[in-house]
Parts: structure tokens; C-alpha cells; sequence
């Protein structure tokens, strides 16, 4: 499983270009394999992105901007889904993978099975 993250290399906006940093940061940090897919420099990128992204998941004009997050083909989320699942220690799940013995993620999940 392959780990996709679409942004664009060169976005006019800052605010874009923190989030893909953000998303790639964390990722390389927790060593979760990825792979960047370019919509800029790579049209069939940018073309099954927009096509892939759920309705529901779209904004209400225009097209869905990057960061945009794939498991393969599954779709994962957006910017704000991935920092919500960071700030509850559910990114692993949020991502379709294990979380690492040791992780908070996996002592969060150990406590709740507890419960």
C-alpha cells in the first residue's frame, strides 16, 4: 500500500504550500512511506485527483485544491481531515494502516479495547 499525497510544487498560495510541507513533514518524521504526485508538472495527476476526490468531499465551487491524500485508490482526505486525525493520535487509521506498536495511536486503541 502506497501512501499518496497530491500537491502542486508551485502554488501562488502560502497557506497550500504550508499544509503539503505539513503533510509530507509528518509523514517523512513518522518514516510512513509516500509518494508526492505533482498536479502541476503532470496533468494525468491533476486530472485523476480531481476525478477521484468524493463528492462529498468537494468544495461547493471550484475543485479540490491540494493536499489531497490517497491509500492506492482509496481516497483519505483532505488537509483539515489529516490535521483532525493528527490532533486525536488517529492518523495511522485515518491513513487505512497499522498504527505502530509503541505509537500513541496504538495505546489509544490498547485503552479503548480495555474499556
Amino acid at each position: 500500500m502506497v501512501i499518496k499525497v497530491y500537491i502542486a510544487s508551485s502554488s501562488g498560495s502560502s497557506a497550500i504550500k504550508k499544509q503539503q510541507q505539513d503533510v509530507m513533514g509528518f509523514l517523512a518524521a513518522n518514516k510512513i512511506e509516500f509518494e508526492e504526485c505533482d498536479i502541476v508538472v503532470n496533468e494525468d495527476n491533476r486530472k485523476w485527483m480531481r476525478e477521484n476526490v468524493p463528492e462529498n468531499s468537494r468544495p461547493v465551487t471550484g475543485n479540490p485544491l491540494p493536499p489531497q491524500i490517497f491509500n492506492e485508490e482509496r481516497y483519505c482526505g483532505n488537509y483539515e481531515a489529516f490535521f483532525d486525525a493528527r490532533e486525536d493520535y488517529a492518523v495511522y487509521a485515518f491513513l487505512g494502516l497499522t498504527a505502530p506498536p509503541g505509537s500513541k495511536e496504538a495505546q489509544a486503541l490498547a485503552r479503548q479495547a480495555q474499556q
